[in-house]
């Protein structure tokens, strides 16, 4: 009966065991990559991938028609999408930890100017 009990324990380890053996390294190589600036996204969808869609808004206080210039599309699937979701909700959680709150909407982030009076 107790040699019942160690082999069930002996297959219940051997799958964490072969995991832990095919644990990946990655390794990046950036040495030939390209940085870009932008200060506007539009994220749209299929049923298969999201779109990020990157770009600069060289006027974002314009009034009327404006063209923004799409500089960079990325394409991925709705899993790498999911992760990096993650990925960026906890680097601005530390940044935020770090730094105090980041206010998206700019008319709270303007102080009001008082004039001077005489």
């Amino acid at each position: 009966m107790a040699k019942d009990k160690i082999d069930e324990t002996e297959i219940a380890a051997a799958p964490a065991a072969a995991a832990a053996a095919q644990q990946q390294t990655l390794t990046v190589d950036d040495a030939s990559v390209s940085a870009g600036y932008a200060n506007f996204c539009r994220v749209s969808s299929t049923p298969e991938e999201l779109i990020l869609d990157l770009g600069l808004n060289p006027n974002p206080y314009a009034q009327g028609n404006v063209t923004v210039h799409v500089g960079q599309r990325i394409i991925m699937n709705h899993y790498t999408g999911k992760r990096l979701l993650s990925a960026l909700s906890m680097a601005l959680q530390r940044h935020e930890q770090a730094f105090g709150v980041l206010e998206t909407d700019v008319r709270r982030r303007v102080k009001p100017t008082t004039t001077a009076t005489r």
